[in-house]
This record gives C-alpha cells, sequence and structure tokens, in this order.
C-alpha cells in the first residue's frame, strides 16, 4: 500500500473558525472515512431510461463521489478536513487523489492507494428533479496493522458519520472520546425495520441529521416536526431536511427550535446535496453561530449545490456564497443578513474546479 505525499491548495476565502483558533486547538477541523466512489453524472434525461431503448442525456460530468462529497464540501468552505479512504491503483484512482488532494486541500495522510484494487464506479442519471443510481465495486482489503488507520483516529474538533443499524464503528466511539464533536446522517434501512435502537453509535453523536422520511419512519411520526422532538431526546440536536420545504431542528439540552424555508432554484442536479447541507451545518455548529442561522447557511450551500454537475464538485465555497448573497432576493436578506459579517469586501472571484464530461485531458485548454 502506497501514499502520496500532501500538495497544499490555495487558501479558502474565508476561515470560518478563525476567530477560535488557538496554538492548542487540533490541526483537523474535520475527519471522516468511507468509500471514494469514480461518478459520472448523465443530467438532461427527459424521463427514466427504458429497456431496450437508446436515452441520450443533454449533460455529463464526472467527478470523485461517495466520502469524497462531504470532504470536498467541508474542505471548500474553510475547514481542515482529513479524509481516510482506499483509493484504486487505477487512473480512476489517481484522478480521485489528485482532485481531492491538489485540488481541494484536502489531507490524505490516512488514506492509501491498494496495489491491484480497482476504484468502485457510480453512474448517475437525474431526471424529473429525482436521481437513478447505478454502482459497481468490491470491498477494500484492510489495512495492515491493529486498526483500521495509523491513528485511530486523529485528534479532531468534528466528525462526520454515516449510521447504520449494527454493533457500530468503533472509530466513532474513538473520535467522541478523544473530544470530537459527531454529525451524523443515515442512509434508507433496507430492512424496513427503521429501529432507532440499532443505530447504536447515535449515542456518541452531537448531532443526527436524517431527512424527513427517514426521520418519520425511526420515531414512528406523521410529521417532520415530531419527529424531530423525538429524535432530541435521543440526540442532543436533532436535525430533519424536508426537501424544498426546508429544514427543522430541535437542540434537546436547551429546547430551542428553529425552522428555516428552502431557496427555490433551478435544479441540474441533485447529487451530494445532502452532503453539503451536512457540511453546512458542521461548519456553523463549530464557528458558534444560532441555530437558525446554520440551518439557512446549511440549505443555502444545499441550493447552490443542485446547479452544478455531480456531487463533489458541485459544492460551493465562499466566492459562490458571496456571489449570491450580492444578488439575493429581497425577501431573503433579511433571514441571510448574518453573512455580512462573514464574506469579505470585495469577495474573491469564484474559479472552482467542476465536473467533466471526462477525467483529464492531455493538454489544457
Amino acid at each position: 500500500m502506497t501514499s502520496r505525499d500532501n500538495v497544499d491548495s490555495s487558501a479558502a476565502a474565508v476561515d470560518p473558525l478563525g476567530p477560535l483558533r488557538t496554538p492548542q486547538e487540533p490541526a483537523c477541523d474535520v475527519f471522516l472515512t468511507g468509500t471514494v466512489f469514480l461518478d459520472i453524472i448523465f443530467t438532461g434525461l427527459d424521463s427514466a431510461p427504458v429497456r431496450g431503448t437508446e436515452s441520450w442525456a443533454r449533460g455529463m460530468g464526472s467527478s470523485p463521489g461517495g466520502v469524497a462529497n462531504m470532504a470536498t464540501a467541508l474542505a471548500r468552505l474553510g475547514l481542515r478536513t482529513s479524509l481516510a479512504a482506499a483509493f484504486g491503483d487505477d487512473h480512476y484512482g489517481e484522478y480521485c487523489w489528485d482532485a481531492l488532494e491538489q485540488g481541494e486541500g484536502i489531507d490524505l495522510s490516512m488514506s492509501r492507494t491498494i496495489p491491484g484494487w480497482h476504484s468502485p464506479v457510480t453512474v448517475s442519471m437525474a431526471y424529473e428533479g429525482e436521481r437513478t443510481m447505478v454502482s459497481h465495486g468490491h470491498e477494500a482489503p484492510p489495512p495492515a496493522g491493529p486498526g483500521p488507520f495509523p491513528q485511530c483516529p486523529p485528534r479532531a474538533r468534528a466528525a462526520v458519520a454515516a449510521l447504520g443499524p449494527g454493533g457500530g464503528e468503533p472509530w466513532i466511539a474513538e473520535a467522541a472520546r478523544r473530544g470530537a464533536r459527531v454529525f451524523a446522517d443515515v442512509g434508507w434501512d433496507e430492512s424496513g425495520r427503521w429501529d432507532l435502537g440499532a443505530l447504536a453509535d447515535l449515542e456518541h453523536c452531537e448531532a443526527f441529521l436524517p431527512n424527513a422520511g427517514e426521520a418519520m419512519r425511526y420515531t414512528r411520526t406523521e410529521c417532520p416536526r415530531a419527529a424531530a422532538r423525538a429524535l432530541a431526546e435521543r440526540v442532543p440536536i436533532a436535525v430533519v431536511t424536508m426537501g424544498p420545504e426546508g429544514s427543522y431542528a430541535v437542540d434537546g439540552r436547551t429546547g430551542e427550535t428553529a425552522h428555516v424555508p428552502g431557496i427555490a432554484v433551478d435544479e441540474l442536479d441533485p447529487t451530494g446535496a445532502g452532503d453539503v447541507y451536512v457540511a453546512g451545518f458542521v461548519t456553523g455548529t463549530l464557528a458558534g453561530w444560532p441555530l437558525a442561522d446554520r440551518l439557512a447557511f446549511a440549505g443555502l450551500t444545499a441550493a447552490l449545490s443542485v446547479q452544478e454537475f455531480g456531487g463533489s464538485l458541485s459544492a460551493p465555497g465562499w466566492p459562490e456564497v458571496a456571489h449570491w448573497w450580492r444578488s439575493a432576493p429581497a425577501g431573503l436578506r433579511g433571514r441571510y443578513a448574518f453573512l455580512d459579517d462573514l464574506i469579505p469586501t470585495p469577495a474573491t472571484p469564484a474559479a472552482r474546479r467542476r465536473a467533466v464530461p471526462t477525467i483529464g485531458f492531455r493538454h489544457s485548454a
């Protein structure tokens, strides 16, 4: 197993944690681990593909996917992000590594390249406001040594985890024990049991951010707000996302609640929007913002992301947030006035890498 040296990327336009940083604080803001996919995204389909026919998409993009969506979203918001993942020993793996490390400044010192293992791939088709995905891959061989990482895990302000039923992931409990604030989402329960008690790692979490469908099934409730209140009895902060209706949160420690409506945009591709939402909420929480401001910022970043191709490379940074704020509708300016104190004047022009139809050209355009 091999590892490439880190290459620093250009600094983020805004450091949301700048006023809070001290020499005693961890060098890592957020740690996460998971599977990196090479995503191939088709957009502009008028309908779902029909068996026995050929469908042509009006748009296509390629980008790192899977856990790379969350890692990129965090890094683009100015958080020092460390990712532990396996990378394939192929062109796809090399592209994903370079895009994350050199393009986004993500720390991959705990990641590894595995000789002879090919990168997992997902093909995503976006149509009618939804997406359908087909994936292929094989589980990566376990790393040598006693634990899943060289250090298990690094000391960090926060960690982001995807929960699932079962005995839990030992690294999540260890991250919490070492002082990390754990933020978690959850996937669809294929078993259909929707047993909240089976999410063993929930007890280690600072915040839990399911969508409305997941939250209501886990809590056996009939509306997202009731689900959030029920979840707040199990975790300090419960956030339920509701698509165009925005999100609703309950702070179980203080009893505070907040609801922020969604922002209407022309949606191109929803891939990765949930990850971007979580990244925005993590940013605001670590920076100490009020609960409603955290929901507003998370919803804004997710809304900006769906206007671009793909998951990871659709994530907005502060330049995109600044561009939106300069032309924000009058009806939203009060709700998002907190951005005035965050965005530098003049803001740095946006110059982000975006998903393109191929993974790399031989010569620069």
